[in-house]
């Protein structure tokens, strides 16, 4: 018997896995020192290396999180709501230096954090069988 699930749990992978990647693209650039990061920059905690290894590593988690939240079951949901979490969190601590792209990643991770929560296990129940419709169908018509 297949799985099937509601388009909402669908739009917070996809969702989890744009912003994944977005963190990996972003913490590979961090570690790199690449030009287009502003140069003495005050964040929160540390540098801006150890910022691309925290982001770079939760881009990966995300994108984990996206395929187990796709994959279905409780372990994907709660996987992509941790991914959000620390996404959002991290973003967080990086407002001072690029505030634009840390609140558009954390407007991101809380819809993905909404979403899962409210719709997660939504949809993730058996789809009929050729029989069972058939059966349905005749006794609706009786």
């Amino acid at each position: 018997m297949t799985k099937t699930h509601s388009g909402w749990v669908t739009f917070a992978g996809v969702m989890l896995f744009i912003v994944g990647v977005l963190n990996v693209v972003y913490g590979i650039a961090a570690i790199g020192d690449s030009k287009f990061f502003i140069q003495d920059q005050k964040y929160i905690l540390s540098n801006l290396n150890t910022w691309g290894w925290v982001t770079l590593i939760i881009g990966a988690l995300q994108l984990f999180g996206a395929f187990s939240l796709w994959a279905g079951g409780l372990y994907g949901r709660f996987v992509a709501i941790l991914a959000a979490t620390l996404s959002a969190f991290a973003a967080l601590m990086s407002l001072p230096a690029y505030p634009f792209w840390s609140l558009a990643i954390f407007a991101v991770d809380i819809i993905v954090i909404y979403q899962v929560a409210m719709y997660g296990g939504a949809g993730y129940e058996d789809e009929p069988t050729p029989e069972t419709r058939h059966a349905a169908q005749r006794d609706l018509a009786t």
